[in-house]
């Protein structure tokens, strides 16, 4: 009841890193907006504020009551968090003389405190802010220094209250973890128990509980996160359970007959339906990214709306919905963040739809998802399996969607996956795919003249699908895949790579 920690979101892009550190040293973590604070605490051992892109002088700063909090339970405040800590406290928070952003080194540390144990003088921090504190609270301690920040660290006399001007959530902190550890475990004395194990066995019973005799109809996508949850609802309700893969035309080539064997081979009661046709004719002419987005939505939802109704006595639509979805589309738990693009499985089902919606997954980041179908014995090859969106090829078809162009872009996604595959670089990758641009390009083929249309590649090293950075890879295998597609693929005539990283740019192009 104790061992959560309450994460509150000023609405830092970093907000969702903060959760995922805290959840690798195996203690459980959820995010509140700063202006919903929980009524009842006592399930809370520690509390951490986020950044923000506010400033503290602003009148639109983000000034949430932290009496129940301060004081009462060990609390750490972070960069933004920090800032409002000290001036809601008598400190003195001013513009900095040049904007403090990126690597930094802990000049000062203060000798025997156990908030930095284990942490060197020199140890390098990220630095992310135009204010700065210049005077602290009465009774703060100074605890560290950078050579342009002095206090990059304080501590509340009398109190497991800490302000750091840092983010320790960042790759960039090289002693980000340990400085969290110091925080959660000797500090506000949290036990390390939220393993996949442990989630699996609370999972599965709270499943129990929530949905006991109903049955549940879920969508299978072929992908990690629908199948993760598929048997975690499996170990729960077994054959109330009434698995769906759609076919939306928009799957890789071969993936619906190939994926539907595999499920049943997994024992899981699955029905496929082509249902191709009605989502290409709903998405004839749009090219609109958002809107295309938005029918491959309603015509799932409608899909499974059929299906329902087919089955008796049918409560619930589970759903695979992970943590990064929610992030993106619902600006960090209803906190400030800027919503970056909308997911169809996210946001309710409509009021016609006689249906309730459970996500087993909705807590967890993709790592997360994996170590948990690990635990309870899945295969290496779905859980090793990229990720793919669940508008699939809908938007990486860039313009309106044909069926001709489904066609080309799934022949190259599987000359580029397989390639992948065969030059064992698809273990090395977190996600691939192409996208079908909508130019075309002069080219030459023997001795005609072509004007056909142009590919780009894309391969992402990435952990949780926050941040990722392009794949390197070998110019020799890119040889090799532009020469196949362009070769093999009628209507493509040029293939290019992208070489963007997240952010600025996104993983998908839409």
């Amino acid at each position: 009841m104790h061992n959560n920690v309450l994460i509150l979101d000023f609405g830092s892009q970093y907000t969702q890193l903060i959760a995922r550190r805290v959840r690798e040293l195996n203690i459980y973590s959820e995010i509140k907006p700063y202006n919903k604070l929980p009524e009842d605490l006592s399930k809370y051992g520690a509390v951490i504020l986020s950044g923000s892109p506010f400033s503290v002088r602003g009148e639109d700063a983000p000034c949430p009551d932290l009496s129940k909090i301060k004081g009462k339970k060990a609390l750490l405040a972070i960069c933004y968090g920090a800032q409002y800590l000290a001036h809601a406290n008598g400190g003195n928070v001013a513009p900095s003389a040049t904007r403090e952003y990126g690597r930094a080194n802990l000049s000062y540390i203060k000798a025997d405190e156990h908030f930095l144990n284990g942490i060197r003088k020199g140890s390098q921090v990220w630095m992310s802010h135009s204010d700065t504190i210049k005077d602290l609270p009465e009774k703060a301690v100074r605890l560290a220094s950078t050579h342009d920040v002095e206090n990059a660290a304080f501590k509340i006399g009398g109190e497991n209250t800490y302000g750091i001007q840092f983010h320790p959530e960042v790759y960039h902190t090289k002693d980000g973890t340990q400085l969290l550890k110091n925080f959660l475990v000797n500090i506000a004395g949290l036990e390390q128990d939220w393993t996949p194990d442990a989630f699996v066995d609370t999972t599965v019973e709270e499943l129990k509980q929530k949905i006991g005799d109903d049955k549940v109809i879920l969508g299978l996508s072929g992908g990690v996160d629908s199948s993760v949850a598929a048997m975690l609802l499996h170990k729960a309700i077994g054959k109330h359970l009434y698995c769906i893969f759609v076919n939306n035309g928009l799957l890789r080539k071969n993936e619906f007959e190939d994926v539907l064997h595999q499920y049943k081979d997994m024992g899981l009661n699955v029905k496929g339906v082509d249902a191709s046709a009605r989502f290409l004719d709903a998405l004839e002419g749009e090219s609109d990214p958002e809107k295309k987005r938005k029918i491959i939505g309603r015509v799932f939802i409608e899909v499974f709306d059929d299906e329902a109704h087919q089955i008796e006595n049918v409560k619930w639509l589970a759903q695979g919905t992970i943590y990064p979805d929610r992030i993106e589309s619902l600006s960090a738990s209803g906190g400030p963040s800027a919503v970056i693009k909308s997911h169809h499985n996210v946001g309710g089902l409509p009021d016609y739809m006689n249906l309730k919606i459970v996500e087993p997954l909705h807590l967890l980041f993709k790592d997360e998802v994996r170590r948990v179908g690990k635990s309870i014995g899945m295969e290496d090859f779905i859980l090793g399996r990229h990720p793919f969106p669940g508008p699939g090829l809908g938007i990486r078809i860039l313009g309106d969607i044909t069926k001709e162009k489904v066609s080309i872009l799934q022949e190259v996604d599987a000359i580029f996956i397989e390639g992948l595959k065969k030059w064992n670089l698809y273990d090395k990758v977190w996600q691939a795919g192409a996208m079908l641009l909508p130019v075309n390009s002069v080219g030459v083929m023997g001795d005609e003249r072509t004007y056909e249309k142009c590919v780009a590649l894309r391969a992402v090293e990435s952990t949780d699908g926050m941040t990722a950075d392009w794949v390197n890879l070998p110019y020799e295998f890119l040889q090799k895949t532009s020469n196949d597609i362009i070769n093999k693929v009628k209507g493509v005539n040029r293939v290019v790579y992208d070489i963007s990283s997240k952010p600025p740019a996104t993983i998908e192009w839409e």
